[in-house]
This record gives C-alpha cells, sequence and structure tokens, in this order.
C-alpha cells in the first residue's frame, strides 16, 4: 500500500462569517491511497475547535498512526483504535474515507450502494454567512440566478445581538421573494436561552423550516427550556460529534447534524445515523471548509439523511477537485466505483 500526501489552498468565492468569526480561505490536507492498482482519496479540513488547527498536524498524526500498521485490519476496527489513541477527528477522516472509497472501488460499486443507501433527492441547502443588510441584498441572486438551489441555510448569531440577527433576516426574506427557497437558520450556538426563545418564534413567524445549534456547544442540558412548546424543530450541530453524545440531549431536540471533520469520517457517522434512528430524530448532514472529496464523501450517505447541507465545495474558487454536483438542487454522489471524486491532477502532479 502506498500512501501519498497533498496539501491544497481552499479559496472561497464569497468569505464565511458565522457567530465564531469568518473565514475567508483554508489549507486543506488530501490523503491518496494505492493499492492493487486502485487510488482512492480521502480529505481532511483542519480546525482548531476539532483538535487540529493545520494540515501539518494533521499529516504528523497520520503518519504516526499509519506507521503502527493498517493492512489487514477492518475499517471498523482502524477507527476504534484511532479514537482510543487520540487522533483528532479532522485528521482520521482522511484515512477513514479513502479506505471507503478503496472498499468500494475494489468491489466495482458506488460507495452509497455499497453501504446500503439509495441515491439523494432532498436538495441540499446552500449557506449565507452572517452579514449586513446590503450585503445580503447583492449577496442573493449572485447565490441563486441561473441556479437550482431550492434552499437557503442563513447564519444567525451575530455578535451584535439579535437586533442584528434581524435586520439581516428582514433583508433575507425580502431578497429572496421572487426565488421559490425554502429558510433554515443557523445560530452556531450565538445564542442565550432568552435570546432563542425570542428568535426561534421570531423567525418561525417567517416560516422558517428549523433552527441549528441554537445554544454554545456544552450546554445542552439547557435546550429543555426551548423544547418544551417549541415553534421550530430544533437541531444540534457542534454538540453532536460522536454516536455516544447523542443520548445525553436526545429528549430535548428534534435532530442531529453530523459532519465527517467532526465525527472522523463515515464510519462514525454511519453510528451516528443508527443511534439517532434508535431515539426517534431525525438527520442532517453537513459540511466545513471541504473540495468536492469529502463532499463526495458525504454524499454517499445523504440518501438516507432527512437534511443536507453539503454545499461548501460551490463556495470555492476554485474547486480543486471533481465530483459531488449538483443537480436540480441535490448535490449528487457519482454512479462510479467509490465515492465518485478525487483530486485534479494539477494540484499535485
Amino acid at each position: 500500500m502506498k500512501i501519498t500526501y497533498h496539501k491544497v489552498k481552499l479559496v472561497k468565492r464569497f468569505p464565511l462569517a458565522i457567530s465564531r468569526g469568518i473565514r475567508y480561505d483554508s489549507e486543506n490536507l488530501f490523503l491518496c491511497i494505492e493499492k492493487d492498482g486502485i487510488k482512492a482519496w480521502g480529505e481532511a479540513a483542519p480546525g482548531s475547535t476539532e483538535g487540529a488547527s493545520t494540515t501539518e498536524e494533521i499529516r504528523q498524526y497520520l503518519e504516526e498512526f499509519i506507521s503502527q500498521g493498517i493492512e489487514g485490519e477492518s475499517i471498523q476496527a482502524l477507527y476504534d483504535k484511532a479514537r482510543k489513541a487520540g487522533i483528532p477527528p479532522c485528521a482520521y477522516v482522511a484515512l477513514d474515507t479513502a479506505l471507503w472509497d478503496w472498499t468500494a472501488k475494489k468491489a466495482g460499486l458506488p460507495l452509497y450502494q455499497m453501504l446500503g443507501f439509495s441515491k439523494p433527492h432532498t436538495p441540499t441547502s446552500i449557506t449565507i454567512g452572517i452579514n449586513p443588510p446590503e450585503v445580503v441584498r447583492t449577496r442573493i441572486p449572485l447565490l441563486l440566478d441561473g441556479t437550482t438551489v431550492k434552499s437557503l441555510k442563513i447564519k444567525l448569531g451575530s455578535t451584535e445581538g439579535i437586533e442584528a440577527d434581524k435586520a439581516m433576516f428582514e433583508q433575507v426574506v425580502e431578497s429572496t421573494k421572487k426565488y421559490d427557497v425554502q429558510l433554515r437558520v443557523d445560530a452556531n450556538g450565538g445564542w442565550d436561552v432568552p435570546q432563542a426563545i425570542e428568535m426561534m418564534q421570531w423567525l418561525a413567524d417567517r416560516k422558517v423550516d428549523y433552527i441549528e445549534q441554537p445554544l454554545k456547544e456544552g450546554e445542552e442540558l439547557e435546550l429543555k427550556y426551548l423544547y418544551k412548546n417549541r415553534p421550530l424543530p430544533i437541531y444540534v450541530d457542534e454538540s453532536c460529534r460522536f454516536a455516544e453524545n447523542i443520548p445525553i440531549f436526545s429528549p430535548y431536540v428534534d435532530g442531529v447534524n453530523m459532519k465527517l471533520m467532526k465525527c472522523g469520517g463515515i464510519t462514525e457517522a454511519l453510528r451516528i445515523i443508527s443511534t439517532a434512528r434508535a431515539h426517534g430524530l431525525k438527520t442532517m448532514i453537513g459540511c466545513m471548509s471541504e473540495s468536492s472529496v469529502a463532499i463526495a464523501a458525504a454524499a454517499a450517505l445523504s440518501g438516507g439523511i432527512d437534511h443536507i447541507d453539503l454545499d461548501s465545495h460551490y463556495n470555492l474558487e476554485p474547486d480543486p477537485s471533481m465530483g459531488a454536483p449538483m443537480f436540480n438542487g441535490v448535490t449528487l454522489p457519482a454512479d462510479i466505483p467509490g465515492h465518485g471524486a478525487e483530486l485534479k491532477k494539477e494540484f499535485y502532479a
């Protein structure tokens, strides 16, 4: 087995501002496995909140883990070994998704079929970050004109307070009147309990579909004050990293958002889906700053997911990978063996 690493800078078309800060670009690490004439790809997006903040850290974690030997082990056993060793999920995800890609290619099956999922039919949300109303006014046509986008996810939780959130969202409502799009909101933990109670009712009056992560990670038990008589379904994102987190907050939410970079790959994502279903919760799958490689791996799961947020590769100039295109608003996995994406040769040749 030959393993190579490739660092690539991802440049965003539009900066993404959320409650915790703003991102203009990022540097991701791509991992390629070559064995038996098959090339397979994985991608890792560093994150200071995810345990590895640079591609150098990610590569160091991966090289040390792989040096201990990975051949002859199941994908699930390797994942458990990595968790026990304290490998950050945002690092291990590159190896996990590459192993799944290789296995599906060896089997001659699209990954989504090998995992037992149908092709997705649920459109992906496209994200618009925290911005003043005048930016929203010009940004929305750029995001929607000439596309098949069906829904927008609006980032709220402004450091300027809920009045700034309301001003921004009012402009979103005004600017989307001529488009047939649904609106969802993600506060990224930017509110306290009283603010969340006020904003959830205010947003429900404006026909929002659901609210995501209204309170900070670590405040899961406070969700009980929002859950009773809630006017909107509540989903958690940062609060849900692994399947074992779900029983803690399951009585107070309607669903969970999994991300491969948070949980460490497809292996744990499958466990999250099963655990969420066992607790009567709906599911969502999202992304961080990722290219088509990581998005394609996530899209292989999306046929079994209720809400889809696989859109970060649409906000890259350019996307250094190919795969996971949009068709009629849906981010689609490819009908070829594996997850269907790879790093373009000009970015590593």
